[in-house]
């Protein structure tokens, strides 16, 4: 009630009045999940039209939801984080180089507001559970320094499933310390869970005692299915792995278990939020921060940390610009969204996320710096309009003299993506197709386990459901890459011409047709040496082996230059 003094004007009664109103209304937050899975293939899902390993909690947020099938990360960890926190290309903080190393002296620039503390200007209540990896050497780096209210998790790159163990080797050895704290402090009574039931019981923890009336804005990065230490790369309970007897390679077997409890966690965090009455009010984003990096039993000594995961039938895996390397299964999901679920073909880049979720939260697109690379989609996703993205600079490594970025013409009805690659990865040892995973003794994609998982138990308690039979194996049908027969094509030679493919005809990345497009390749190529032009180096430093070595800290990795 507006009270009213002597001698008050109509003006002054007018604008009392419309402050009253103002501090009475308060704005329509919604609350934001965003669930990351570490190293998940692009095969490696349902929705993606795999039938190996069933995903029945992703499918059905998916299948009620958007899924985005030109989603695009950065092709390893730390450079994916720091641009879904920033909003900016990794060139524009010279994070675009190799992950974070327990031991480096640097971290994301503290000068950068990232995505927590945007959500926190707006009044949410935020909270990071798992993975960190965008430095840890001071405190001022770490998660709650950095936005969130709590964090339940590592900072390094990985760990061990059940004992939270990260080795790292540099040239004066092999290093070993725990990597686990709540809240900065170590948390040693959680040593011998495993990690992804760890990871879920802390989000539901959050969910159930989140207050009411207050937006939530909870980061959920899984360890999961990230490989972990030499001699026991892959880690699940053995009577989930027992579940895939039909999968011969023992090693992909265990994958399957990883993914498996992935999935089960996504179902326990939809549960949760249906419990709390929150579901109906909350935005749901998944994704892969890059491809898997596929192996297989031809080669399974490549790379420091394989997991036996599929991008198939996508080129490459994780450490490349190739599709495999960076074409993410993701995903978004609303009650908006559940009203018309799709597959959206509009280009879209990790670093979209930040002005995007800002968006949807209800802020201020003037309240973020006019110097990020991400665009809003929310308004194109909810009205299903043309991509306001029509170009994404992948990756610009000056080290390793490689480079990507893709670039969208629409004429007319057709449009044609073009994508430019210039130089070669890890000297050829990941440019080719792996873990084909079709085989006979696949379990039949089972529709019904999808309706009654439970995330699609809790989706079909807010409107009549949208997901039928009929319209999952449409959608499944549409988000399935299908490159036809003949698809091992070797690999072309980018490194001293750049390379050229049309996505929409091969997004298998089979044939350079930089040859038969001159003009095109011109353009792009004149397009990545203006943003070589914004470049900031990656950081000479190297790593702080005597200030980090675990053995000084009570053999755990903590941060050291106090």
């Amino acid at each position: 009630m507006v009270e009213l003094s002597v001698g008050t004007t109509p003006m002054s009664v007018a604008l009392l009045i419309i402050a009253s109103l103002a501090s009475a209304v308060q704005p329509f937050r919604p609350n934001i999940v965003m669930i990351i899975a570490d190293d998940l293939g692009w095969n490696d899902v349902g929705f993606h039209g795999s039938d190996q390993i069933p995903t029945p909690n992703l499918d059905a947020l998916a299948f009620n939801g958007v899924i985005l099938n030109n989603h695009y990360v950065q092709p390893q960890c730390t450079p994916s984080r720091a641009a879904l926190m920033t909003g900016r290309y990794p060139i524009k903080t010279g994070m675009q180089g190799p992950p974070l190393l327990a031991a480096e002296p640097r971290g994301l620039p503290l000068s950068y507001k990232i995505l927590p503390q945007y959500m926190r200007d707006l009044g949410y209540s935020t909270h990071a559970v798992g993975k960190w990896h965008l430095g840890y050497y001071r405190r001022d780096y770490t998660p709650q320094y950095r936005g969130f209210d709590t964090h339940l998790g590592y900072y390094g790159g990985f760990t061990s499933y059940y004992d939270y163990i990260l080795q790292d080797i540099y040239p004066e050895g092999e290093f070993t310390g725990f990597d686990l704290r709540r809240n900065g402090s170590i948390a040693y009574d959680l040593q011998g869970r495993y990690a992804t039931d760890v990871y879920t019981e802390e989000a539901v923890n959050v969910i159930h005692s989140h207050p009411v009336g207050r937006p939530l804005f909870l980061y959920v990065a899984h360890l999961a299915v990230h490989a972990g230490n030499r001699g026991k790369l892959l880690e699940a309970p053995q009577e989930v792995i027992n579940r895939f007897q039909h999968i011969v390679d023992p090693q992909r077997r265990t994958y399957a278990a990883m993914v498996a409890k992935l999935d089960e966690s996504v179902g326990e965090i939809v549960s949760a939020l249906h419990r709390r009455s929150m579901l109906d009010n909350t935005i749901i984003v998944f994704m892969s921060d890059n491809g898997a990096p596929a192996t297989d039993n031809q080669r399974p000594n490549i790379g420091l940390f394989p997991n036996w995961g599929s991008n198939y039938p996508l080129r490459g895996a994780k450490e490349t610009l190739w599709e495999g390397g960076i074409r993410s299964p993701s995903f978004i999901w609303s009650t908006t969204f559940q009203q018309s679920p799709r597959v959206s073909t509009n280009l879209m880049h990790i670093t979209d996320w930040l002005p995007t979720l800002y968006a949807a939260a209800g802020g201020d697109k003037f309240a973020m710096p006019p110097d990020i690379d991400g665009v809003d989609h929310w308004y194109s996703l909810q009205w299903k309009l043309p991509s306001p993205r029509k170009q994404a600079l992948l990756n610009i490594n000056e080290r390793d003299r490689n480079a990507a970025i893709i670039t969208s013409y629409e004429t007319g009805i057709s449009r044609n993506t073009w994508k430019m690659i210039f130089g070669k990865f890890k000297n050829h040892e990941f440019d080719e197709y792996y873990q084909d995973t079709k085989s006979p003794t696949n379990p039949t994609y089972n529709v019904q386990e999808i309706l009654a998982s439970p995330a699609g138990r809790a989706l079909a308690t807010l409107y009549p459901p949208s997901a039928t039979d009929y319209t999952i194996r449409n959608s499944r049908f549409e988000a399935t890459v299908n490159c036809g027969v003949g698809i091992n094509y070797p690999a072309p030679n980018c490194e001293f011409r750049p390379c050229l493919f049309n996505l929409d005809k091969d997004p298998c990345e089979r044939l350079n047709v930089a040859d038969h497009n001159t003009a095109i390749t011109i353009q792009m190529y004149n397009d990545l040496r203006y943003f070589r032009s914004m470049l900031i180096p990656q950081s000479n430093r190297g790593p702080d082996i005597y200030g980090a070595d675990p053995k000084k800290w009570n053999d755990t990795w903590q941060s050291w230059a106090l």
